[in-house]
């Protein structure tokens, strides 16, 4: 078969892997294909029935090293347990009042915060998450370097 139908073979199949979800099957043996393009291209290849062997062996190789850690890196489970952030600072985004509620920013993401604190605090100040409900973080300030 010609080197170029295996590219396009390839191709289709990573049309397929993005419009229908086959959780990365299609992708690898579009991986398998392309390879086997390659090779009909650099002239190791040339009997189909040499292709098609090949075409098996890499698909199967691919499948049985590569799907599981690409599966598992694509759907991480580090999401974040809410009791977790009990402990973590925080940087206000916002001014807040005693007793208010108010924005700060937590590993990249903007949470509402409401403090214990009697005084005012500062955009930028850094506060100590001491519980969680729900989407609120209940928060204290910091102590401020240099502060006794």
């Amino acid at each position: 078969m010609d080197w170029w139908i295996w590219i396009l073979i390839g191709l289709s199949l990573f049309v397929v892997e993005v419009f229908i979800p086959t959780d990365f099957f299609m992708f690898f043996f579009g991986v398998a294909a392309i390879a086997v393009g390659v090779g009909a291209t650099a002239g190791l290849l040339e009997s189909l029935w040499i292709q098609s062997a090949s075409f098996a062996a890499f698909a199967v190789a691919a499948v049985a090293f590569l799907r599981g850690p690409l599966s598992r890196r694509m759907t991480s489970t580090e999401a974040t347990h809410v009791g977790e952030l009990r402990g973590n600072s925080v940087v206000l985004t916002e001014d807040l009042e005693g007793g208010g509620v108010g924005k700060a920013e937590l590993r990249g993401t903007t949470w509402s915060v409401r403090t214990t604190h009697s005084g005012a605090l500062k955009t930028g100040d850094r506060c100590r998450v001491d519980r969680v409900e729900g989407l609120l973080l209940w928060v204290s300030p910091e102590p401020r370097p240099g502060a006794d």
